[in-house]
């Protein structure tokens, strides 16, 4: 119980000083703010998911005495909890169906499916913060964005006056901040998760095999959960934002799905390491090439292409 006490206050320690590194207003500061809940999601990996818990209260605890409540709640809601409910789930298991497999594990698609949910959900909630209605939250986006773009004149300092261009961009930014910000929560989730899974496996704490992750699959409400997003994100309200949120945040898990697919449709191909490389390469410089990973996942879904890939051919 000392070891995980310990554990918990240093992860909590290490992931505070992750999150506060952004007050320092600097561009290096924004990875290690992301990477924030890494050490409570290795603390709940290696140890115990009450040593996860007890970091995110410790790290919270910390932030809420030297930078104020509002510090102290978006950690807590926004970081902590999630990173402690996901170390959790990935140490759940259950009775296996037969001798071969004792135990059965938290399915990792299941996984991601809950860092998507997650990030939804924690966005959602900072927009419902601002306001109650769409109007409300565009018009401080609005405000902020313009600060932000349109800094006050200092002292020879020369700001041009508004123009449509700024103005175009400033609306663009208005609509697609929440949903982007959806889509790197997801992301950051999955990635940390995964991160933290490596390093603890790397030292030999990790209780649970590694998942075959190219064979991860999701549930099939959640295809239905998404196309109601998408429905709803046309909804010219604040439930239109929140729908939009969570559409964004459940198509980037479908493009997880869609590399589990890649990498498992690309096992016999001979130039698999290219075709690979081009393809993560590719999303890193341009982005956009996500969008067919998340239709190539929503088809899994729908196709099964892996399960079609293993069957045999058919007899003449």
């Amino acid at each position: 119980m000392l070891q995980i006490g310990l554990v918990g206050l240093g992860a909590g320690a290490a992931a505070a000083l992750l999150f506060a590194s952004v007050t320092s207003g600097t561009w290096m500061s924004v990875p290690l703010f992301y990477i924030a809940p890494l050490p409570i999601m290795i603390a709940g990996l290696g140890w115990s998911h009450w040593s996860a818990l007890f970091a995110a209260i410790v790290a919270s605890a910390a932030l809420g005495a030297f930078f104020g409540g509002m510090f102290f709640l978006a950690f807590l809601a926004g970081a902590g909890l999630p990173a402690w409910w996901l170390a959790y789930l990935a140490l759940l298991a259950r009775p296996g169906a037969d001798s071969a497999a004792p135990l059965e594990w938290y399915p990792p698609g299941r996984l991601v499916v809950w860092a998507a949910v997650l990030a939804a959900v924690v966005v959602a909630a900072g927009i419902l913060f601002i306001g109650p209605d769409a109007e409300t939250v565009r018009a401080a986006l609005t405000r902020s964005l313009s600060r932000m773009l349109r800094p006050e004149p200092g002292d020879g300092q020369v700001v041009l006056p508004p123009s449509t261009n700024s103005e175009r961009l400033i609306g663009f930014l208005v609509t697609a901040l929440p949903p982007a910000a959806a889509v790197i929560a997801a992301i950051t989730s999955v990635f940390n998760l995964w991160l933290a899974a490596r390093v603890v496996k790397f030292s030999g704490r990790l209780t649970r095999p590694w998942p075959v992750l190219p064979e991860m699959t999701f549930p099939k409400v959640f295809s239905a959960a998404l196309f109601a997003a998408i429905a709803l994100s046309f909804v010219d309200s604040i439930i239109g934002m929140v729908a939009g949120i969570a559409s964004a945040a459940f198509l980037m898990a479908y493009g997880v799905l869609g590399f589990a697919v890649l990498h498992s449709l690309s096992r016999d191909f001979g130039g698999r390491p290219f075709v690979l490389g081009g393809v993560y390469g590719s999303v890193l410089i341009f982005g956009w090439p996500i969008l067919v990973l998340c239709l190539l996942g929503i088809s899994e879904s729908v196709f099964d292409w892996r399960a079609r890939k293993r069957r045999p051919p058919a007899p003449l």
